[in-house]
């Protein structure tokens, strides 16, 4: 069953000494299946991918993916301690990146929160060091 649900989502990069953050309130469904909760949100130009829509899904602490289709693509797999090679469109043209995932906290049932830090690279070059900060904060459905 799908869940209509109020979503606070942050975002934080580090690249070089630069420390952007980006943060967005927005409707999103979420349902769980079995162990995997799946959340998803429509882009806005706040996330500067307007026209796209966004998935995350999260298996335990473990495993998540994050995946964005329509006017940009991009499928990023997060799974702790293993590097995978993820494709990314951007404005500019596609690309294939590294991310390594450091830590996956995963709070989420009704409400709740989820937490992911991870490292992207290009061509083996670092990039930047990344957090994802999820939080549902009201079920609308009740």
């Amino acid at each position: 069953m799908k869940n209509n649900v109020k979503l606070l989502l942050k975002s934080i990069q580090w690249q070089d000494d630069e420390k952007t953050e980006t943060e967005l309130m927005t409707d999103a469904w979420y349902e769980k299946i079995d162990d995997t909760f799946r959340i998803i949100y429509e882009d806005t130009s706040a996330t500067g991918f307007e026209g796209s829509v966004t998935t995350i899904e999260i298996e335990g602490n473990n495993n998540a993916a994050v995946v964005r289709t329509g006017a940009v693509n991009s499928a990023l797999s997060l799974e702790i301690g293993t590097k995978h090679y993820c494709h990314y469109d951007t404005p500019f043209g596609d690309m294939q990146i590294g991310v390594f995932t450091q830590s996956i906290d995963n709070k989420i049932s009704e409400c709740g929160k989820l937490h992911m830090k991870y490292t992207l690279d290009i061509n083996s070059a670092y990039l930047s060091d990344n957090e994802i900060i999820l939080e549902i904060k009201e079920n609308l459905n009740q």
